[in-house]
């Protein structure tokens, strides 16, 4: 499995609670929190939920 190096970029401030919960459960919460994760497809697909939220790069 690939690392995939996840950054948040924008506040979770007005989402539903679903993608706050989604970025709390990546590891992040506050702006400019970086984080790097194995590339599973679960990991995946919460990325693509909040990809709005978030910046990626494979490590």
């Amino acid at each position: 499995m690939a690392k995939v190096r996840v950054t948040q970029i924008r506040s979770t401030i007005k989402r539903p609670k679903d993608q706050k919960a989604t970025i709390t459960a990546l590891g992040l919460g506050k702006i400019n929190r970086t984080v790097e994760l194995e590339g599973t497809p679960q990991i995946l697909g919460m990325i693509n939920k909040v990809s709005h939220l978030v910046k990626t790069e494979e490590v």
